[in-house]
């Protein structure tokens, strides 16, 4: 049946362009929508989610593509519907009022407002039909309507109550205190220590995320410490993903989550932020071990971002949906009769290999039947697998022809919706890993495209006088930038600068800096809001410190501050991390564990921060071998800057310190601090690294 679009075919949102043909009489999110609740005396009923999401999907099929419900909503609300990854203003604000009403969250999130914006109830998803002690849609929108008409002064007493608890929680979360100590960090590697799964890999039970920040923390930790213990969470978390189903093993990249213990059933999305914290994780682990497959996997992941999430200019995409076809999975699933018509006499070793059977290894999440699909993964090393079946490297070459052979196929498939927003905060994060891994590696491919990506997303989602936008879709940038925009993409060019030494990065990252100083800062309190101070007014402007699936702006904006003043000696740097850092201590003291991403560059801090200054011609030998040397080893500490052997470089105008660091006798020369204490400079890289203990 035809349908007449709703007012979301006008929107860029992938998400919202979803819902443009539901029967729902969808607004955007603007005040249009509040203007129309207002005249039409009706509460906002507020749908959030995003286009990856599956049970988004399955409140769509139920409800808002059903003529019955969509009248009701009509006749009931204002239906307004927001895209997260769009508005994460929005989502992250009304997900707290939900949170405090229900004592969960999760998407999609639906929220009752009154007309001027005010919560009265939310939820999650909601059924069509109410059953199994769960209300449904159609039972909800009589009750709240309902109430709106006999009960007003209830339910806008109760939205007044719902916003004052939510402001006291805010302020109770504690003022700022003196700056978190070593007990810090050692409270923070207890906590994840007590849940961590010894048997399985990872942290807690199901469903298990891969929460790469945990990982790079318990990294620096190693590196502070000497813990062993760190290490070998890190190890077996990082084997357990790798092997698990939870990665596609035909075509590389993370899934979401895994719903079990054990990382072996996905939830099938792909996420940027995922693939680039976990490529990280595994650069930084091979760094520190030498572990060629860490190395190997990280190289995988970039592999899977580069063919499937990275726009034809080099930006990078937001996420690939769990479901095709409307059947979440399918299109990574392989039934056995598939797999033997695909790989011949092949086909057993394989299966073998990657846990396949006949009758299938995977089961419906809701009811546990049987699918006949296989889920592809490692029930052992498969250097192991060769080994058992006396093949050696033959063996593991016959394995990787047989995974070309399955990407090919699969290529065929139906694919996945992508969702090809470009999101400068995301981009910021891929550009950090691109950066991160290119120097580990020496790999100039990889610095190439974090280059093209960060020139990129600044041409054309920056602005005059430091200021970004947080959305790029069909030509248009759209929505001011959030603090996650600022913080995530100065990580990026921080890291990219200690990568190919360009100082137009350095200085984009301090430009943007600024920005957050003079825009998102609390002069009182500390600490950064997730909107500037010149943007749409919401009910609660807030401060979010918490590092959920992806960093905190805040504990991104602490590793920021606190590497430029490392790089730059601008102690405004230091001081504005250090009003930061004591905004985040009261909230450390309950759960330290929650904040890892802070942790790390709080442990960066307390490991006898290094600075390093190589001074030499960038184009000689000597100079890129004192480089490699540094970049070849786990040091986290270590902020690097090059000082060009000119007379007057341009690193000198951003790090006036590096004026008087020059070459030594004609050779590249390494000028070496640590822990605040300054020693000759060298053009030996074996003292170099002594001086840095490594």
């Amino acid at each position: 049946m035809d349908r007449t679009p709703n007012r979301l075919i006008h929107e860029k949102s992938p998400y919202l362009q979803q819902h443009a043909y539901n029967p729902v009489d969808w607004h955007p999110w603007g005040e249009e929508a509040f203007a129309l609740a207002r005249s039409e005396d009706k509460p906002v009923f507020l749908s959030i989610g995003y286009s990856t999401c599956h049970w988004c999907h399955v409140m769509e099929r139920e409800s808002f593509e059903d003529e019955d419900i969509a009248a009701l909503l009509r006749a009931t609300v204002v239906a307004v519907k927001v895209d997260r990854e769009e508005r994460p203003d929005l989502d992250s604000l009304y997900m707290a009022f939900c949170q405090a009403l229900t004592g969960r969250g999760g998407w999609p999130l639906s929220v009752f407002l009154t007309p001027d914006g005010q919560p009265f109830f939310a939820g999650t998803y909601f059924p069509k039909e109410s059953g199994y002690g769960r209300t449904g849609m159609r039972e909800l929108l009589q009750r709240v309507h309902m109430a709106w008409k006999t009960n007003r002064q209830a339910v806008i007493g109760n939205a007044d109550q719902i916003l004052e608890a939510v402001r006291d929680q805010m302020a109770a979360a504690g003022s700022a205190a003196a700056e978190p100590t070593e007990s810090e960090l050692e409270s923070g590697k207890a906590q994840l220590t007590a849940i961590f799964d010894a048997e399985n890999g990872g942290f807690g039970g199901a469903p298990k995320f891969p929460a790469p920040h945990n990982l790079l923390f318990l990294l620096r930790e190693y590196r502070r410490t000497g813990a062993a213990d760190c290490l070998s969470m890190v190890r077996a978390s990082l084997d357990a993903m790798r092997r698990g189903g939870v990665y596609d093993q035909v075509g590389f990249g993370l899934h979401r989550y895994a719903t079990d213990a054990h990382w072996f059933l996905p939830h099938f999305e792909k996420m940027l932020y995922d693939q680039a914290l976990a490529a990280m994780a595994y650069t930084e682990a091979f760094l520190a071990t030498g572990e060629p497959s860490y190395k190997q996997t990280a190289l995988e992941i970039f592999e899977y971002v580069r063919r499937d999430l990275t726009s034809p200019d080099g930006l990078f995409w937001s996420a690939e949906d769990a479901d095709s076809e409307g059947v979440e999975g399918k299109f990574y699933l392989w039934n056995a009769a598939e797999l033997r018509a695909l790989l011949g006499e092949d086909a057993a070793f394989f299966m073998a290999a990657y846990g396949a059977s006949e009758d299938g290894n995977s089961h419906d999440e809701a009811t546990g039947e049987q699918t006949g699909g296989n889920i592809l993964f490692q029930p052992n090393p498969l250097g192991n697998v060769a080994a058992t079946a006396g093949l050696g490297a033959e063996a593991l070459e016959r394995l990787e022809r047989c995974r070309q052979v399955l990407l090919a196929a699969r290529e065929k498939r139906v694919r996945p919706l992508c969702d090809d927003k470009v999101l400068t905060d995301v981009n910021g994060l891929m550009i950090a890993a691109l950066a991160k891994a290119a120097r580990a590696f020496d790999d100039e491919e990889l610095a190439a495209r974090a280059r093209q990506a960060a020139d990129g997303i600044v041409a054309k989602l920056g602005l005059p006088g430091g200021r970004l936008l947080h959305r790029l879709r069909d030509g248009e940038a759209a929505i001011a930038g959030m603090l996650d925009d600022y913080a995530f993409l100065a990580w990026g060019l921080t890291e990219l600068y200690q990568t190919v030494f360009d100082t137009g990065y350095l200085r984009q990252a301090i430009v943007l800096s600024q920005t957050l100083l003079d825009h998102f800062a609390d002069a009182g309190e500390g600490g950064f809001y997730l909107t500037p101070d010149d943007v749409e007014a919401l009910l609660l402007r807030q401060k979010i410190f918490y590092d959920a699936a992806i960093p905190s702006g805040n504990s991104a904006a602490f590793f920021v501050l606190t590497t430029l003043f490392r790089l730059t000696g601008n102690t405004a740097f230091k001081e504005s991390a250090a009003a930061l850092a004591r905004a985040m201590t009261p909230r450390l003291a309950d759960h330290a564990s929650g904040h890892a991403f802070f942790l790390c560059g709080l442990s960066q801090l307390l490991a006898k921060a290094s600075e390093v200054t190589i001074a030499g011609d960038p184009d000689n030998p000597d100079t890129h071998a004192l480089a490699r040397a540094v970049f070849s080893r786990y040091l986290p500490e270590a902020a690097v800057v090059l000082r060009p052997d000119d007379v007057e470089p341009d690193i000198v105008g951003i790090a006036p310190f590096t004026r008087y660091q020059l070459p030594l006798d004609g050779r590249a020369a390494a000028h070496v601090c640590r822990g605040g204490s300054c020693q000759p400079p060298t053009s030996d890289a074996a003292k170099m690294l002594e001086l840095l203990g490594a």
